[in-house]
């Protein structure tokens, strides 16, 4: 494996054997699918072209191999229920997946329990309960769990969930409004929104839209949480809408799933499929056949946690093809991110991968048969898996692979990131390779150093524009890629739109609804430093080390 030194340490703190080098842990993933293609997936985990997610690389050929990262687990009106869930979500979590629920059936707070003379407590500290209890597993002994927590725009409690993460709460948990129709209706015609208790249909109260909107847009602008899902649209797209309405989402937000499914994930590395300045298209449809074929393998040889989800995710055999790497793709290929041909490149990129994904699943499923669940979904003919594509944020493997990560622009062109409790600086080598030699190159690097940016160093348009940074990129841009790329992704895409600090509430509400319009599922903003504990930051404090991801 090509890997840079802080590729190789992040491998070592967490996902290699003791005493395993990466390329015995490449021939032990591949082995452990072996489909009799084994020589095929070690060669493409090896060369870094095709990741497959982390707990695959971290359990696959284990007793206990669990090799999914994707799970959604009900939550029942009852404290039966939502204990058993519990259990069921330390379980997962141990395993070393994350995952979603829709509280949505909780009864509010101070509702009646029956047989008793109390009142409900409602969703809001039976999340905090779940949040404690991440809080005291650790995946495997390696890293806590995550989880998405979901409440409907229509839920009583919704004021109290919107702003439950305004103080720095619930850390183990993103956090999503599920929005409807009904509400955008009620929204546009500046109407009142009924707010309805779960448990008997009763309206509870009735709302005025806009205020609720007002109160999510700025909550969301002060802390980069709630996110919005768009339900109808989820389930509008859904593949197999036989089984039911979904209602919740692993903790990125990019695999809507039905209680006790599960969804396997892997990654195309765009950054290494261009070759001479173009996308070698061959070399990317190998690879995703080739990751198509890798995933559904993995369904056969996974040991589930839990035998209702062995059963589900068996019966639609979901997995999520994606990509990382794009922002990367395109600055070698001289095409700038936020550009009308950086938008049509991508349509052709991800339209190519779409077409080679579902050609592979046809044809396993004309030799190894289809998901049992056919029936229920849209599909006609042979089909191996109720869906192929879903686009990741792949936060550790873009690291390893040593590219952007998935489909977002570059965050910064210098900066610091603790990994395994070491700083490792970061410079992209593209702006290495633009600098060096140039008059005055040093200087401006230096300058790149301390910023992250380009602008305003006197270099010319193209270049500029080809080297713009997340914040740089109007936010609407981001609305506009993501939605690119959805129209070619079965499941969902996992993209950030990065505001500006002096980004304002109302800027929110704005890009919430033009990823409505255009057909997204769902949508996260994050405004530069409304977090105290924000991961990144631009710029960088020594930048020694020649390593980027």
């Amino acid at each position: 494996m090509d890997l840079s030194r802080a590729g190789r340490i992040l491998l070592e703190s967490r996902y290699l054997l003791p005493g395993e080098t990466p390329e015995e842990m490449a021939r032990r993933v591949s082995g452990a699918v072996d489909t009799g293609r084994s020589d095929e997936f070690r060669k493409v985990i090896d060369d870094l072209l095709f990741l497959p997610n982390s707990p695959t690389l971290m359990n696959a050929g284990l007793p206990d191999g669990q090799l999914s990262a994707c799970f959604v687990l009900p939550v029942e009106d009852s404290i039966e229920g939502i204990f058993r869930t519990l259990n069921h979500m330390a379980l997962i979590h141990k395993s070393g997946g994350g995952t979603g629920f829709s509280f949505s059936s909780l009864r509010p707070c101070g509702d009646l329990v029956a047989g008793t003379a109390g009142v409900a407590s409602g969703p809001l500290p039976f999340i905090q309960v779940f949040d404690e209890a991440t809080n005291a597993l650790r995946q495997g002994g390696r890293r806590r769990g995550a989880n998405m927590g979901v409440l409907s725009i229509s839920h009583p409690d919704i004021a109290c969930f919107i702003e439950a993460k305004k103080g720095g709460g619930l850390s183990n948990f993103n956090i999503s409004v599920g929005l409807d129709d009904a509400f955008f209706s009620a929204l546009d015609r500046g109407a009142g929104f009924d707010l309805v208790n779960p448990r008997d249909g009763a309206v509870w109260e009735t709302k005025d839209s806009r205020e609720l909107w007002d109160l999510l847009c700025r909550n969301a602008w002060a802390c980069g949480d709630p996110g919005v899902l768009f339900l109808d649209e989820i389930n509008r797209a859904n593949k197999v809408p036989g089984l039911g309405r979904i209602e919740a989402t692993n903790p990125c937000g990019e695999q809507p799933l039905l209680p006790y499914e599960s969804c396997n994930l892997g990654s195309v590395n765009l950054a290494r499929c261009v070759t001479r300045g173009e996308i070698d298209f061959e070399l990317l449809r190998e690879t995703v056949r080739c990751g198509v074929a890798f995933l559904d393998a993995v369904i056969d040889v996974n040991r589930f946690p839990l035998p209702r989800i062995d059963e589900r995710t068996r019966s639609t055999r979901k997995i999520g093809l994606g990509v990382m790497g794009l922002a990367d793709a395109l600055i070698a290929m001289a095409i700038p991110y936020a550009s009308t041909e950086g938008l049509n490149t991508t349509d052709r990129i991800m339209a190519a991968v779409e077409d080679e994904a579902v050609a592979m699943s046809r044809e396993i499923g004309e030799q190894l048969g289809s998901f049992p669940a056919l029936n229920e979904s849209v599909y006609t003919g042979p089909m191996r898996n109720g869906t192929v594509t879903t686009v990741a944020p792949t936060g550790s493997l873009h690291l390893i692979a040593g590219t952007s990560s998935g489909i977002e622009p570059v965050f910064s062109l210098a900066f610091d990131r603790l990994i395994n409790g070491e700083r490792f600086s970061f410079v992209h080598p593209a702006l290495k390779k633009l600098l060096e030699g140039r008059p005055g190159g040093h200087a401006l690097m230096q300058r790149v150093k301390r910023t992250g940016s380009l602008q305003g160093l006197g270099l010319p348009e193209d270049e500029l524009e080809l080297f713009l940074t997340a914040a740089e990129i109007p936010p609407e841009f981001h609305v506009q890629m993501q939605a690119t790329v959805q129209k070619h992704t079965d499941n969902a895409v996992s993209k950030t739109v990065n505001l500006p600090e002096e980004a304002t509430p109302g800027d929110v509400g704005r890009i919430f609804l033009l990823a409505r319009e255009l057909g997204c599922k769902g949508i996260t903003v994050y405004r530069y430093r409304s977090k105290a504990d924000q991961v990144l930051s631009r710029g960088c404090e020594t930048c020694r080390v020649d390593s980027w991801s």
